[in-house]
């Protein structure tokens, strides 16, 4: 039925928010199935709720698995493969979760079932070989002993009429929250059959890492015997200390360490399946803040060695062996894209597995690969592939839905930008473009910096819905973006806003260049990194180029910016703390050439935001306001660093457009 609609329609903000959500990918042992999240959205009860449902890797249609959940995910199945374990907020039993809890459901269905109730909550887990026992991590209070401790003082805790938050921490926030007070990760270990809960941990100083500790942080040796984890092993634990890597026998409980050096970051570590070797990541960060990871191994009794050493990309976690213990599977960025490569160890070759778009996930069963990938014209999809076979597409979930709309095209250029490097530049057409007719130009500047506008589907700052509203979007990749070989991204080093200002003004020579550009409605927006540039244009480029700016999110003044939750990164990227050298620091703030600042400027800002605090948007708004510069401010008191909540997602495009439309 969806083959016979016209795509007559252009998408817009309501169309992009039924997109259903494919994420948190996981193969059954066999390979036969995987299992995936996917997280539906309702406009008016604004909130969304995810479900598992299975995928059959020889194709036909997908089955829903849960229903009763809100936010069902991070699912992986059992080593037998006759169950699957997730993590969700449920009733059951007529007892309501406050933190999330683990469960279990047959892949044939039935009701999910709960297999631990623990007070403080779960963030991630792995099966055990024997399919008996679960490693997870929780937060807890280290100095209590036993789970009726901890969930006492989890009580106590909530129904405390305190509402300060107290510290003597030095990290103690991340993204949009405090971190659990008072409280650190643990690693636990639970019996599936009794749930029984034990704090590997316990007792000692040793905790996992505390930004979002996640199950590529721990894995598991296939005896069952060993788990190895990342951890920080300075006493004062922040953001930028080289994490090392270590191991736990479970018989005995004694730790020790596998691999730590002050000057290298070690993370994601893999046992092969015959638990001899572990594979991870290793990060110079004593040569260069900047330096990429590199794949890494440790054979038994040998000294650790660098597998990537002369492969300019940096390596994603997770890391997936091959059934044969031959080789590794991981994602890595390349110009923009985001492929899957499988590194050879005999070899020491590397190959492309799948290409992108962007592989935003991946599993690997026996010959079995699974992917979850978008591009600039797709939202995520899933591909399984055999061996040498042609990867076939399992599921359809978005397609009826996207089929009556007309998506926008895109091309790559290659401009010549600052110190005449190659810079590309992603340009999308609106739907139905006619290079006859006059266009507007919307300048889509990334984040980061050291990151890339690359071929995704991205929500929150949509390509689709910004053509479809009429614009040509440009989205440079300037320097100091990944994916572009360490030399490009290290460029920017402790001189923020100078290169990347020549690239994004090389890509508006390219724009104004072609008879399609209507000259004089050319603007440019961005967000985090981006909105410090937008920022940093009105300070530095001449009023009338750009016909006006928004700046979601953005870096303002980076001396009032040590109020974020990455402050002891600062000197790293600009070159030293304020108070070593206030005049290095403020020559890279914006708020140093407010003076110059003319262009009429849309200012949007959420309150939970801690990497780039709301007053950053605040005092960049009041001094347009206080000089008698158009501008106009969107605050959102219960957003972070992103819109995330529907009815607000669909304000912000509205303000946004509306914006641009008054210009």
């Amino acid at each position: 039925m969806a083959k016979n609609k016209k795509n007559n329609k252009t998408i817009d903000v309501d169309a992009l928010w039924q997109i259903e959500r494919i994420g948190g990918l996981s193969l059954s042992p066999d390979g036969a199935q995987a299992v995936c999240s996917v997280t539906r959205f309702d406009m008016a009860e604004n909130k969304g709720a995810s479900s598992l449902w299975l995928l059959s890797t020889f194709g036909g249609g997908p089955r829903r698995l849960t229903s009763s959940g809100d936010k069902d995910g991070h699912a992986a199945w059992s080593p037998s493969g006759e169950r699957i374990a997730f993590i969700a907020r449920r009733e059951q039993e007529g007892r309501k979760d406050e933190t999330p809890q683990l469960y279990v459901i047959a892949p044939d269905g039935g009701e999910a079932r709960r297999i631990v109730e623990f007070a403080p909550g779960i963030e991630a887990f792995k099966w055990f070989p024997d399919g008996k026992r679960i490693a997870f991590i929780a937060w807890v209070w280290p100095d209590l002993e036993g789970t009726k401790a901890q969930a006492k003082r989890f009580k106590e805790f909530k129904d405390r009429k305190e509402t300060a938050y107290v510290t003597s921490e030095a990290q103690y926030r991340h993204w949009d929250r405090n971190l659990p007070m008072g409280r650190v990760a643990h690693l636990h270990v639970l019996d599936v059959a009794s749930g029984r809960v034990r704090d590997l941990f316990e007792g000692s100083d040793v905790e996992m890492p505390r930004g979002d500790p996640d199950s590529n942080m721990f894995d598991i040796a296939s005896d069952g015997r060993r788990i190895a984890f990342t951890h920080d092993p300075a006493k004062e634990k922040q953001p930028q200390n080289c994490k090392a890597l270590a191991e736990i026998d479970l018989r005995s409980g004694k730790t020790r360490t596998l691999v730590v050096d002050k000057d290298w970051d070690f993370e994601a570590p893999r046992y092969s399946p015959d638990g001899e070797r572990l594979a991870f990541t290793a990060n110079h960060q004593g040569l260069k803040h900047t330096m990429p990871n590199h794949l890494a191994l440790l054979d038994a009794g040998e000294p650790w060695q660098m597998l990537s050493a002369e492969w300019d990309h940096s390596v994603n976690a997770p890391l997936r062996w091959s059934a044969d213990g031959e080789s590794l599977n991981f994602t890595a960025e390349d110009r923009g894209r985001c492929n899957l490569y499988r590194y050879a160890i005999p070899a020491r070759s590397i190959d492309v597995i799948a290409t992108g778009g962007w592989v935003q996930g991946f599993d690997v069963a026996g010959d079995v690969v699974v992917t979850a990938a978008d591009a600039m014209e797709h939202p995520v999809r899933v591909h399984a592939q055999r061996g040498n076979a042609a990867s076939l597409r399992i599921e359809r979930f978005n397609d009826e839905l996207l089929a009556p709309f007309k998506l926008a095209a895109h091309d790559e250029v290659t401009l010549a930008g600052a110190q005449d490097d190659p810079v590309q530049m992603w340009v999308v057409y609106p739907p139905g473009f006619d290079r006859k007719k006059k266009y507007p130009v919307l300048h889509a500047i990334h984040g980061g910096p050291h990151a890339a506008s690359g071929d995704t589907f991205h929500y929150r700052w949509n390509n689709q819905v910004f053509a479809a509203q009429g614009y040509v979007v440009a989205c440079v990749n300037y320097h100091g973006s990944s994916g572009f070989g360490h030399a490009f991204l290290d460029s920017i080093t402790h001189r923020w806003g100078e290169l990347e200002l020549q690239d994004i003004e090389a890509g508006t020579d390219w724009l104004l260049q072609q008879a399609w550009v209507d000259k004089k409605r050319i603007f440019a927006t961005g967000g985090s990194y981006g909105g410090y540039m937008v920022a940093w244009m009105n300070g530095h480029v001449e009023p009338g180029r750009y016909r006006s700016y928004i700046c979601h999110a953005g870096c303002f003044d980076w001396t009032a910016m040590f109020s974020d939750d990455a402050y002891t990164f600062h000197a790293r990227e600009l070159g030293a703390f304020y108070w070593d050298d206030l005049a290095k620091v403020q020559s890279q703030s914006p708020a140093t050439f407010a003076k110059t600042m003319r262009t009429p400027t849309l200012v949007i800002h959420g309150a939970l935001d801690y990497r780039v605090p709301d007053q950053q948007g605040l005092a960049y708004y009041n001094t347009l306001k206080a000089k008698g510069v158009d501008a106009r401010l969107v605050w959102f008191p219960d957003e972070n660093h992103w819109v995330l909540k529907p009815r607000n997602s669909k304000l912000w495009y509205g303000e946004f457009f509306d914006w641009l439309k008054r210009a």
